[in-house]
């Protein structure tokens, strides 16, 4: 059942006609995003950085610190290698570039603990100050 109106007819009776009407995503979890993230920063760290890598680690850490409710989160390189499907190099790579480009904070206890990763999303300060000033 490749064809969409098959499978949009095949779907009428369970939910909405439209596989993508608002009641089709109504029990699903979501996860919010600045419109940032997408707009400047997935074309930027994609393509100016040529690190998709450092896109796909930030928006793990963004989701992980979205559901828990905190500012750090801490996480291994295996578990970020895993939540990506990225090798540990690779996403060893990727936070060198998101620190470079301070859009994350990482910082240990001690040298052996696990590191706490805080996002850094400077864009929200700046509309913030654009807001306050009265320009836009």
């Amino acid at each position: 059942m490749d064809d969409p109106l098959a499978i949009n007819s095949a779907l009428s009776g369970v939910r909405n006609a439209s596989v993508y009407g608002s009641d089709y995503y109504s029990e699903m979890y979501h996860i919010e995003f600045d419109e940032y993230v997408i707009d400047v920063l997935l074309p930027d760290l994609t393509g100016h950085d040529r690190s998709p890598s450092a896109f796909l680690v930030y928006v793990v850490l963004w989701a992980r610190l979205y559901r828990s409710e905190q500012r750090t989160t801490s996480i291994s390189l295996q578990q970020l290698a895993d939540l990506t499907g990225l090798s540990k190099s690779a996403v060893q790579g990727a936070l060198r570039v998101l620190k470079r480009r301070s859009l994350i904070k990482a910082s240990k206890a001690s040298p052996t603990a696990l590191p706490q990763y805080e996002l850094v999303r400077h864009w929200v300060r700046r509309r913030a100050g654009e807001r306050s000033s009265g320009t836009n």
